[in-house]
C-alpha cells in the first residue's frame, strides 16, 4: 500500500486499528513513533546494482493504556514527514515488535489496516543457478485429453 492510500483510509476513520497476519489486534495505545524513509542500496547474488527506498511507519506499545492515536494526527505526522523529510509516494513497510522487531508489508479492508508478512526472494535467478519450480501433477488423475500441448502437464 502507498503512503496516499493510507491517507486516503485514514480521513474516512474514527479510529485506527493495526491487525497482525495471526488476525490479532496491536493493542490500542500503540504509538507511531516513526515515520521515515528507508533507502536500500545493494548489489544481488547476480551482481546487479539495485536501489529500493519504502516508507517506514514503527509502531510500539508502552504501559500508557489511556493514549489512543486518532486518525487525523496521524495525517498530520504524515504530512509533516512528507514536508520534512521530501517523502514520495511509496509503499509501506512497518516495524512492529513481537518477539523480535518484525517488518510487515500494509494493507487495508475496509476496517482495520493489515499488517502483511513478506519473504525474501532470489531477484537473480537466471544467473546464480537457482532453478525454476516444475509444476508437479499427478498422472493418475489426469484423463486422455487433459495434457496438451503447451499445457506445462509434460
Amino acid at each position: 500500500m502507498k503512503l496516499s492510500q493510507v491517507k486516503n483510509h485514514l480521513k474516512s476513520l474514527e479510529t485506527i486499528a493495526f491487525e497482525l497476519p495471526d488476525g490479532s489486534l496491536v493493542p490500542n495505545h500503540f504509538h507511531v513513533t516513526e515515520v521515515g524513509k528507508i533507502t536500500k542500496h545493494f548489489i544481488d547474488c547476480g551482481g546487479t546494482v539495485r536501489h529500493e527506498e519504502v516508507v517506514n511507519f514503527q509502531l510500539w506499545n508502552a504501559n500508557d493504556y489511556d493514549h489512543r492515536l486518532h486518525p487525523e494526527k496521524l495525517v498530520k505526522i504524515i504530512e509533516l514527514s512528507e514536508k520534512v523529510l521530501g517523502l514520495q509516494d511509496l509503499e509501506i513497510e512497518v516495524e512492529y515488535q513481537g518477539e523480535t522487531i518484525g517488518k510487515y508489508g500494509l494493507d487495508y479492508d475496509g476496517g482495520n489496516f493489515l499488517l502483511t508478512t513478506k519473504a525474501t526472494d532470489c531477484l537473480a535467478r537466471e544467473n546464480c543457478g537457482v532453478p525454476t519450480e516444475k509444476l508437479k501433477y499427478s498422472l493418475s488423475s489426469m484423463t486422455a485429453n487433459s495434457c496438451a500441448p503447451g499445457s506445462g502437464c509434460c
